[in-house]
């Protein structure tokens, strides 16, 4: 076994009063973890270390009160709720350089301390610090000449979990409290999993995520987008499809992968990360899940569900729109991490600006909309073939609970965006309606896809061209927040 264990140099923690200086310093200590362990590794792959254990850390950000002062209660972040020291382990600064600097920033603002920046206990995985580097792939266990655990750190799952976000995190008597809703490993997983899982860089990634269910809605997201590329003047730079293959020009080519991942996402880019997702989960709750799992370290500002329904009442049409103010959760995914006794509430802003969305978009309002638009309910089953139950068994709860719609996506989506502090909403377009002898056939499909797909993606669009006019203080508002919450959103 190795008998010392090689490290980076450590200078200790220094303090900061400029949130930027801060993230600077975070930057320059990932580096240093990042370049050592990549060295190391190269080294180790040609010549195995002999009696060494090679370890990096992960930079880390703290804080320490003395005062239960209090801040502007209105705020939903950037405070923390009780004195003593607070903490969080980072990773890709670079990746996250504005959300640290104004989470640092408004700690400091609110509780008028320096931050102390320093290299924490927690050790970097190898595989997540070579990660930039598409020269160096750790090998599986057993192919490389020397046993990987006994030289460098592996991700070791049983220190990455949601215990924050869940609120089952104790930090134990005179431990410091969390900082931030996810620690740096977790983030890293995250991150790993979403390049597999979207074939796109996190880094692409923009602040308003839309959730589908068809891959027709990709193709009017990638016209939608290739028109805003045609005019400079509304702030939008680029468009990345599937690969990380990126246009300028509205006109450019983008090259069609010979196979698509699981979750196909394409980004409308700005150049402050205010621009808008496209994800396309495809069917069932378990992607819906891992979808939303992964973005959620990102901290986008708002996700929305745009995608197609069952439509449970007689009184519907095909291509009517479904606002949903309450979820019916028999998905299943998620009950381990947020108990179905929890109520998953409608949020206000989210609710205001998809209704606004689809009367401008349709040109309605007021009692007029409400000719193909309905409010209520939205069920989520984990069930495709639901409708061949007994009646007595889902029809029956479904008639019981006043849902208007069905789906196997959007309670989940819903779920974790309260679970993870993301502001999110729903709006389906009724495709079927099962009950009432309408069900989704070939035919039927075609024709509800070309009137409705481009009309329903535009509400979802223009809705998150709203939201982006919202302040942040009230887009994150505290409905979303507990009661011991970190500082960080």
């Amino acid at each position: 076994m190795p008998s010392r264990i090689v490290t980076p140099d450590d200078s200790g923690f220094e303090r900061f009063d400029d949130a930027a200086a801060a993230v600077t310093r975070l930057e320059e200590l990932y580096a240093a973890s990042c370049d050592f362990l990549r060295s190391a590794f190269s080294e180790a792959m040609t010549a195995p270390p002999d009696g060494r254990r090679i370890r990096a850390y992960y930079p880390m950000v703290r804080i320490e009160t003395a005062s239960y002062a209090q801040v502007d209660s209105r705020l939903s972040f950037g405070h923390v709720s009780q004195p003593g020291r607070h903490e969080t382990t980072i990773t890709r600064p670079d990746l996250f350089r504005n959300y640290l600097i104004q989470q640092l920033g408004l700690l400091m603002e609110h509780h008028d301390v320096p931050v102390e920046i320093g290299y924490s206990d927690t050790p970097m995985p190898v595989h997540f610090a070579v990660a930039g580097d598409d020269a160096i792939s750790v090998p599986q266990e057993g192919a490389a000449d020397f046993i990987l655990r006994d030289v460098f750190d592996v991700p070791d799952l049983s220190t990455t979990n949601d215990d924050i976000v869940n609120g089952t995190y104790q930090a134990g008597e005179d431990a410091p409290g969390p900082l931030a809703p996810f620690t740096a490993q977790r983030v890293d997983y995250s991150l790993a999993r979403l390049a597999h899982y979207t074939a796109t860089a996190p880094e692409h990634f923009q602040n308003h995520v839309l959730f589908t269910n068809y891959q027709f809605y990709v193709n009017e997201f990638e016209a939608y987008a290739r028109a805003m590329l045609a005019d400079p003047e509304n702030g939008y730079t680029s468009f990345v499809g599937t690969g990380n293959v990126e246009i300028t020009e509205p006109d450019a080519p983008i090259a069609q992968p010979a196979k698509l991942p699981q979750m196909p996402s394409y980004h409308l880019k700005r150049a402050d990360g205010s621009g808008i997702t496209l994800v396309n989960i495809g069917v069932g709750p378990s992607n819906a899940k891992t979808a939303t799992d992964h973005i959620a370290v990102l901290r986008p500002h708002a996700w929305i569900m745009v995608g197609h329904c069952a439509g449970l009442r007689n009184s519907q049409l095909l291509g009517d729109f479904i606002l949903a103010h309450a979820y019916l959760r028999e998905d299943k995914v998620l009950d381990d991490d947020l108990p179905v006794w929890v109520p998953v509430p409608a949020l206000a802003e989210i609710q205001q600006a998809l209704e606004g969305a689809v009367a401008d978009v349709t040109q309605l309002e007021g009692f007029e909309l409400k000719r193909l638009m309905r409010t209520g309910t939205v069920a989520s089953l984990d069930n495709r073939n639901w409708e061949l139950r007994e009646t007595e068994g889902p029809v029956q709860r479904l008639s019981q609970s006043r849902a208007i719609a069905l789906d196997m996506e959007s309670a989940t989506i819903a779920a974790n965006g309260f679970r993870f502090r993301v502001p999110y909403g729903t709006l389906l377009c009724v495709s079927d309606k099962p009950l009432h002898g309408e069900l989704k056939l070939p035919g039927m499909a075609s024709d509800f896809y070309k009137t409705q797909v481009e009309r329903h993606l535009m509400i979802g669009i223009r809705a998150m061209e709203s939201l982006r006019d919202m302040p942040l203080e009230r887009l994150h508002s505290r409905k979303l927040r507990s009661f011991n919450e970190t500082a960080f959103l």
